[in-house]
C-alpha cells in the first residue's frame, strides 16, 4: 500500500510540473481572451508608421533582433538608464543607430488603453517585426506570445554579443550559432537588409579601399558620391540604402547584389566571398519565395531565444521604466 501511494504521489508531481510546463508556453492565442484587440492594435499603429516612413520597417524589424539577442526577447532594449544598470540603448551596436523606441511607445500606449497591464512590450516588439514586414511586402508569420518583460538591461552584453558590420563570416557564423540559429537562418535574417539603411562611417573604408577584390568598381564610386572621404561628424552619420535598386521593398535584391559584389556592408559581402554561404545566397538571389519563407521560419526561431514566461519577469506598463 505504501507503494502504492508512493507512485501516486509521484504522479501527481509530474501532473503539476508537465501542467506548469505548459502553462508556461509561447502561444499564438496567449491574449484571445485578456486582450482579444491587441494584435489588431499594434497593427494599425505599425502601419502608420510606415506609411508615414518606409525605412521604418526595417528599424523595427532590427529593434526586434537587437532585443532578442542580449538576453533573450524581453523588451531589455527598451529600457533607459536607471542607477542599477546601463542601458542598451547607449551600447555601441545601438547607440544612434537603433531606433523606432517612438514606434513601441506609441503602440503600447494604445493597447494599454484597450487592456491596460495585459500585454508586453516584448511582445509588442515581435509583433510589430511581422508587421512591419508585412507593410512593405515582405512575409507575415504567426508570432507566439506571452513573453514577459525584464526588469533589467545588460548594456556589457550589447556590446559583446550584437553582430558588427565589420565582422567575418565565421564570426558571425558563432554569433548566431551561440543563440540557437544555423548558419541559413543568420543569412536569412541578412537579407532584410534590403530594406535597410546604414551610416557612412560603417561602409566608408569598404567603398575607398584601394586593394579589395570584392566589391564593383561601379558601384564603390557611385557609393562615394553620398558618402565622403572626410570623417566627420555629419558625414559619417549620412545615410545610403543598402539597396539602391529597391530599398522600399522586401524582395530578394539583397543576395543579387551580393553575387555582384555590391554589398555595402563588409559583413554583407562575406556571406559571398568564396565562404561556406555562397550556395545559400545562390539560392536566394534565384528563389524569392524560398528567402521569404526561410527568413520567416528564422525570425519565429528567434522570438524563442530566452524567453521570460509564466511567472518570471513582469508586463511593463511603460517600455522604458520598471513600473
Amino acid at each position: 500500500m505504501a507503494g502504492y501511494y508512493c507512485i501516486k504521489g509521484l504522479i501527481l508531481m509530474m501532473l503539476v510540473v508537465l501542467g506548469t510546463t505548459c502553462e508556461a508556453q509561447l502561444s499564438s492565442n496567449f491574449y484571445d481572451n485578456t486582450c482579444p484587440n491587441a494584435l489588431s492594435t499594434i497593427r494599425s499603429v505599425i502601419r502608420r508608421a510606415v506609411s508615414k516612413e518606409r525605412r521604418m520597417a526595417a528599424s523595427l524589424i532590427r529593434l526586434h533582433f537587437h532585443d532578442c539577442f542580449v538576453q533573450g526577447c524581453d523588451a531589455s532594449i527598451l529600457l533607459d538608464e536607471s542607477s542599477s544598470f546601463g542601458s542598451e540603448k547607449t551600447a555601441l551596436p545601438n547607440q544612434n543607430s537603433v531606433r523606432g523606441y517612438n514606434v513601441i511607445d506609441e503602440a503600447k500606449a494604445e493597447v494599454e488603453k484597450v487592456c491596460p497591464g495585459v500585454v508586453s512590450c516584448a511582445d509588442i516588439l515581435a509583433v510589430a517585426a511581422r508587421d512591419a514586414s508585412f507593410s512593405v511586402g515582405g512575409p507575415s508569420w504567426t508570432v507566439k506570445l506571452g513573453r514577459r518583460d525584464s526588469t533589467t538591461a545588460n548594456k556589457d552584453l550589447a556590446n559583446s554579443d550584437l553582430p558588427k558590420f565589420t565582422d567575418s563570416l565565421e564570426t558571425l557564423i558563432s554569433r548566431f550559432d551561440k543563440k540557437g540559429l544555423s548558419t541559413r537562418d543568420m543569412v536569412a535574417l541578412s537579407g532584410s537588409h534590403t530594406i535597410g539603411h546604414a551610416q557612412c562611417f560603417t561602409f566608408r573604408d569598404r567603398i575607398y579601399s584601394k586593394n579589395s577584390s570584392n566589391i564593383d568598381a561601379g558601384f564603390a564610386s557611385t557609393r562615394q558620391r553620398t558618402c565622403p572621404l572626410a570623417s566627420s561628424p555629419n558625414n559619417d552619420k549620412k545615410l545610403a540604402p543598402l539597396d539602391l535598386v529597391t530599398p522600399n521593398s522586401f524582395d530578394n535584391n539583397y543576395f543579387k547584389n551580393l553575387i555582384r559584389n555590391k554589398g555595402l556592408l563588409p559583413s554583407d559581402q562575406v556571406l559571398f566571398n568564396g565562404g561556406s554561404t555562397d550556395g545559400i545566397v545562390s539560392e536566394y538571389s534565384t528563389n524569392p519565395t524560398l528567402f521569404k519563407s526561410d527568413f520567416a521560419s528564422a525570425m519565429i526561431k528567434m522570438g524563442d531565444i530566452q524567453p521570460l514566461i509564466g511567472s518570471s519577469g513582469i508586463v511593463r506598463r511603460i517600455c522604458s521604466a520598471i513600473n
